[in-house]
């Protein structure tokens, strides 16, 4: 092999989805003329931030260094404050986030909205941006006048912006002397962001331009609907023969064991780490950068895939079901099965209450061989911030402090639930209940915590045989998480025309799954990715990993 040197059901995507690559959509991003050097490749590379853990509860169920999550099976019966004052001054700020609910209501008829900008001290102009529209919105953004900017934005991993990193040296504030080594203990909610967020954020030319959104070790999870795997023979320690036997008795009448929706590549992702083959890009004792596409394994998972296809265990609509549709139809029982965020179990479990229990699947082996998972990268997005002057910046850092604050805090209840009475009401385990109001306004709809977020833990309000389930997972497959070692790292080819080749890929890669092509056109696709940039990409990474280590 060659060596590449219903709560509200879009809730369910608060985790970061499935990707639409939309090739030569921003090709009219370019923010300079050939844009700058952003590698980190024989630059002083700037400490990251010094991490101080925040104080909070103590945990039900023990975190492990490996990435294994805290887990809360009951909500703290006391909480702490950790902001010493507010932070803000009474200016607006404009800020820019993805989101994956539905619109949010007008500030003047949002009681969220200003409970939040009450606390933060400030007017808040909002712009929310959906999943679908986001690199159309980001395009005009990245290409429009640099007075125009957000003061804040959030720049959503889930997708690849041509150029982004040019364009956040060029237009975003560089945060080094704000955040580096000690310099972050002014924000002491910043502060306790994991180091592996900041890593997986990665520097630009050796500098700090943004703040991470932490997010948890496991990736993309096949969830399924407990009852019906069970009913169709799953078991502990399974096999591919045995997923393919339940996904086929799991599969009869109007009802298919697997759903997938459109972009999905009908759930490749666990299929291919359960194969154990590299998670996009894998390195090697050398250094040198392989990719999944020219891994056998990863060729073998799309094979698979494809028999499963044929075998009528996928949904027929697999390749166009949005994925707000395949949610309704998992929770009405016409697919068993789908992939999704780990994050989504915030919304899975609710959202199933009284209509199925949904569970993360535990990867199958292939050939004898424990098969493993996708493990995400650590920070969902990083936020960065228009370039200002020194306490204009100071002002932004604190409100993003502010929104930072620790599972624990009154800081990180008003954001996740909103206002006590009017948003929610406590159950009888004192955890937050939301009310008719708090199902439309709340931080799915208008997503502060995509501009900053304390770190993660394991809690589902009065679910707490959930919590512990999804910890007891946790331990069983963080061991086997595969990660993409390129997390954190820059390509130059990868930023301009990653989106492109990533779209190649895609399409073959469906056209052989749904049986509209052999898998010699996986090979050839294979070949013209190499040499329309895949190989440029595997060196560019190992030089970038060879600066890094």
């Amino acid at each position: 092999m060659p060596s590449m040197s219903r709560r509200t059901l879009l809730r369910s995507m608060a985790a970061g989805g499935a990707v639409v690559a939309v090739p030569g959509l921003l090709t009219a991003c370019s923010t300079g003329s050939d844009d700058g050097d952003v590698s980190n490749a024989g630059k002083e590379l700037t400490p990251w931030p010094a991490y101080a853990a925040p104080a909070g509860p103590r945990p039900d169920l023990a975190p492990t260094e490996a990435g294994v999550q805290a887990g809360f099976t009951s909500y703290p019966s006391s909480l702490v404050t950790s902001a010493a004052r507010t932070p803000g001054d009474g200016s607006t700020v404009k800020v820019l986030t993805v989101t994956f609910g539905s619109p949010p209501k007008p500030a003047a008829q949002n009681q969220y909205w200003r409970a939040v900008e009450k606390a933060l001290g400030v007017k808040v102009e909002f712009t929310v941006v959906p999943q679908a529209d986001y690199q159309k919105k980001m395009a005009t953004v990245m290409a429009g006048d640099p007075d125009s900017l957000p003061d804040i934005i959030n720049v959503f991993s889930g997708v690849t912006l041509p150029r982004e990193a040019q364009f956040v040296q060029r237009r975003a504030e560089d945060l080094t002397p704000y955040l580096s080594g000690t310099a972050v203990k002014d924000y002491p909610n910043l502060a306790g962001i994991p180091t592996h967020a900041w890593h997986d954020m990665g520097r630009i030319g050796g500098r700090l331009y943004g703040i991470p959104v932490e997010r948890p070790l496991p990736g993309s999870t096949l969830w399924l609907s407990q009852g019906l795997f069970t009913e169709a023979g799953m078991k502990d320690g399974w096999t591919s023969t045995d997923f393919t036997a339940v996904a086929r008795k799991g599969t009869h009448g109007k009802r298919y064991a697997l759903g997938a929706s459109v972009g999905s590549l009908f759930g490749n992702a666990v299929h291919a780490a359960a194969h154990n083959a590299p998670n996009a890009w894998a390195v090697d004792k050398n250094g040198a950068f392989h990719a999944h596409y020219t891994d056998d394994r990863y060729k073998a998972a799309v094979a698979f895939q494809a028999q499963l296809r044929k075998n009528g265990s996928y949904h027929p609509d697999a390749t166009s079901i949005s994925p707000a549709d395949l949610g309704t139809l998992f929770l009405n029982g016409t697919v068993a099965s789908l992939q999704d965020g780990f994050n989504a179990y915030q919304s899975r479990y609710l959202d199933a209450e009284g209509l199925l229990t949904p569970a993360p699947a535990l990867p199958y082996s292939v050939d004898g061989t424990p098969g493993g998972i996708v493990a995400a990268r650590r920070s969902f997005g990083y936020t960065i911030l228009k370039k200002a002057g020194k306490e204009r910046i100071q002002l932004l850092l604190r409100l993003l402090d502010h929104l930072a604050a620790p599972f624990g805090t009154k800081e990180w209840e008003l954001v996740h639930f909103g206002v006590e009475g009017v948003h929610f009401t406590r159950g009888k385990d004192g955890s937050p209940q939301a009310t008719k109001l708090g199902e439309v306004e709340n931080v799915f709809n208008l997503p502060f915590r995509f501009l900053a977020d304390g770190p993660q833990v394991l809690f589902l309000p009065a679910l707490p045989d959930a919590v512990r389930a999804l910890h007891t997972w946790q331990q069983a497959v963080v061991p086997v998480a595969i990660r993409n070692a390129s997390f954190g790292l820059r390509s130059r080819t990868e930023t301009s025309q990653g989106t492109t080749l990533k779209a190649l890929m895609d399409d073959a890669i469906t056209a052989v799954v749904a049986g509209r092509a052999p898998m010699s056109e996986y090979d050839e696709a294979v070949r013209t990715w190499r040499s329309r940039g895949g190989d440029r990409m595997a060196g560019e990474f190992a030089e970038e990993y060879d600066a890094n280590t």
